[in-house]
């Protein structure tokens, strides 16, 4: 009986490991600038924005002092000034909702209860 293909599992690990560098040159090469542009965007926003747990943060963190180098500390005081007043007025908007939540429901549970003298 004669095969249709072949698979991955009829390359040893050493003849899989050689056709993936192959095909990961291969595809770099046959990008545009600005597909090459898009991809590394994509690949290094994942690696940064989707970080899971304290020791990725911290590789990102690690990365991103690397690229800033001795402005790092300017950029973060940066943002905190940015972005401060933004977070301030977004938690007093939450604040200010869960207050209104609350008298709403103390409100309607007034209006439920019922005097017993009131027929």
């Amino acid at each position: 009986m004669k095969k249709n293909s072949i698979t991955y599992t009829d390359l040893s690990k050493k003849q899989l490991q050689h056709l993936k560098e192959l095909y990961v040159q291969k595809k770099v090469e046959c990008m545009s600038h600005k597909e090459l542009k898009e991809f590394v965007l994509e690949i290094v926003s994942h690696q940064i924005n989707d970080t899971i747990g304290k020791e990725e943060e911290m590789e990102a963190w690690m990365e991103m002092s690397k690229f800033y180098g001795d402005q790092f500390d300017i950029v973060i005081l940066d943002v905190q000034q940015k972005y401060a007043n933004i977070e301030n007025l977004q938690n007093f908007e939450e604040d200010s909702k869960d207050h209104r939540l609350e008298l709403l429901e103390k409100n309607n549970i007034e209006k439920s209860k019922q005097d017993m003298w009131d027929d």
